[in-house]
């Protein structure tokens, strides 16, 4: 006999933080195993439009109905502008150059941290009731294009680590589902968030955009 406290567990945690990881790491494993060779030419900046998308028709306009525009966009031009300022500091983020371990880095770094309030967020959206279904399955769907674009951009950005980071950048989902049982999302959620709209729009377009080899000397 299963105990009380599982029953309790399973549907409010398991179900909605473990399904959204396990579909992200599919895709992701699905973007790693599709960009191989020629095709990455084609894959990593279609992966970049995808991440890109994500942020701007996704997160952004999400944040945005619960902290205004000014406040998004502002906080979103300061997350694309924190790897702005690092490129041009010498710390490249070109998913196909020699730096391309700096790149995944910052790509693994920002879908942690937005893995991890998707979980927080999904079990406060589950007991809300029905109108939470429409929400939950929103940030299901959304973790499709999110894995396939992070896939792609790792295997050609890190190659034979691709899928152990993979795993580390979609894990946190479930960890926030286990912070989401005792705490609703605060308000503060959204700044980080935002922040990380921002670090996918400039990943996302470098990815897109080719990037001139940098002048030595």
């Amino acid at each position: 006999m299963i105990p009380g406290f599982v029953h309790w567990l399973l549907p409010r945690f398991i179900l909605l933080p473990l399904a959204a990881a396990v579909i992200a790491i599919v895709c992701a494993l699905g973007g790693i195993a599709l960009a191989r060779g020629r095709r990455a030419r084609i894959l990593v900046p279609l992966s970049g439009a995808l991440l890109a998308a994500v942020a701007l028709f996704g997160l952004i306009p999400e944040i945005a109905s619960d902290t205004g525009w000014p406040l998004t966009l502002a906080l979103a031009a300061a997350g694309y502008g924190m790897l702005a300022l690092l490129d041009h500091l010498g710390y490249p983020v070109c998913p196909s150059c020699s730096h391309g371990r700096k790149f995944a880095s910052s790509l693994v770094a920002a879908t942690a941290v937005h893995a991890f309030i998707d979980g927080w967020g999904m079990i406060a959206a589950g007991n809300r009731g029905a109108v939470s279904a429409a929400i939950v399955s929103a940030m299901m769907l959304h973790k499709i294009p999110e894995g396939l674009a992070l896939g792609a951009m790792l295997r050609v950005s890190a190659r034979q680590s691709a899928v152990r980071l993979a795993l580390i950048a979609e894990s946190p989902t479930v960890l926030g589902g286990l912070v989401g049982l005792w705490a609703t999302p605060v308000a503060w959620v959204d700044y980080p968030l935002a922040l990380v709209a921002g670090s996918f729009l400039f990943l996302g377009l470098h990815a897109v955009i080719p990037q001139r080899s940098r002048p030595q000397g």
